[in-house]
């Protein structure tokens, strides 16, 4: 797996790597002395102690065993499931599924009590309808070429997970750009379907919806890459090949200006249904 273009994955990594490799020093071992201990090539202790490649879990168990500290090694493998969960590449995140991959995003939505989400590229999964769901997700998995196709599956478990945004408590704060609305990545009648549930999600109480004109003047920002920021404790940013997720305070602090700025730059209420209803009608 390539190093994260992420501070927050490759620090995490690296953390890691000083660990084993602090482990081998105190052990008094060569890098080729613990490479015949633990049975593979000296050049795979090199790229694992320069953070180039990840160790798997029985790699720090050996090494653990070589230095003679047994009694760390689950340490650091969670250690290191941790560092490698920050950047995972779509083909690992979806190996098990697309409807897999819902469940556990899941999982961060029931311990997140302020959702603040941008997209220059599709409606946030948070509002998606089912059957625009199924086309982003057969869309993805055409794409991926995923052996087994379980996008309507997916796009139920999607639709599912997303009843959270009815939970007192809770805020979502979602922006979108304008050409979001015109991006038809389903059939006409899920795209109708779609933009109409728009029209009144902005009146879920708990729900924030704005949209940035495609004729803003005089932008701060320019559109950015989908990204979602959970409390002020993760960023998790979408890429073509991986999903990023980033923990650093700064990098979060960067995300979260950033979010601030394009969100004044949005408009809400009649101002953006009337995008909506402007969408609507281009699909004819």
């Amino acid at each position: 797996m390539p190093v994260s273009p992420s501070s927050s994955a490759q620090a995490a990594r690296k953390a890691v790597a000083e660990r084993l490799r602090s482990l081998r020093k105190e052990a008094g071992l060569t890098i080729a002395e613990l490479a015949d201990q633990c049975g593979w090539h000296h050049s795979k202790t090199s790229r694992i102690e320069n953070a180039v490649t990840a160790p798997t879990a029985n790699d720090i168990r050996q090494w653990c065993a070589a230095t003679g500290a047994k009694s760390q090694a689950q340490d650091i493998v969670v250690q290191s499931v941790h560092a490698e969960s920050l950047y995972r590449e779509w083909r690992h995140e979806t190996r098990r599924g697309l409807t897999r991959l819902q469940e556990e995003t899941g999982k961060l939505f029931r311990t997140t009590d302020l959702f603040r989400v941008y997209s220059s590229t599709l409606v946030p999964g948070l509002l998606q309808t089912e059957g625009y769901a199924a086309g982003v997700l057969a869309a993805a998995a055409r794409f991926r070429q995923l052996p087994g196709d379980d996008s309507a599956q997916a796009a139920r478990a999607r639709v599912d997970r997303s009843r959270i945004i009815h939970d007192p408590g809770r805020r979502f704060v979602l922006l979108v750009e304008e050409s979001v609305l015109n991006c038809q990545i389903a059939d006409v009648d899920a795209m109708a379907a779609q933009l109409g549930y728009l029209l009144t999600a902005g009146a879920i109480p708990t729900v924030s919806l704005g949209v940035i004109p495609a004729a803003a003047q005089l932008r701060s920002q320019w559109p950015r890459e989908t990204f979602h920021v959970y409390d002020d404790k993760l960023v998790s940013v979408e890429l073509v090949s991986a999903r990023m997720r980033i923990n650093q305070p700064s990098e979060i602090e960067l995300y979260i200006r950033a979010f601030e700025e394009l969100r004044s730059m949005a408009v809400y209420g009649s101002e953006a249904r009337a995008l909506v209803l402007k969408a609507i009608d281009a699909l004819g």
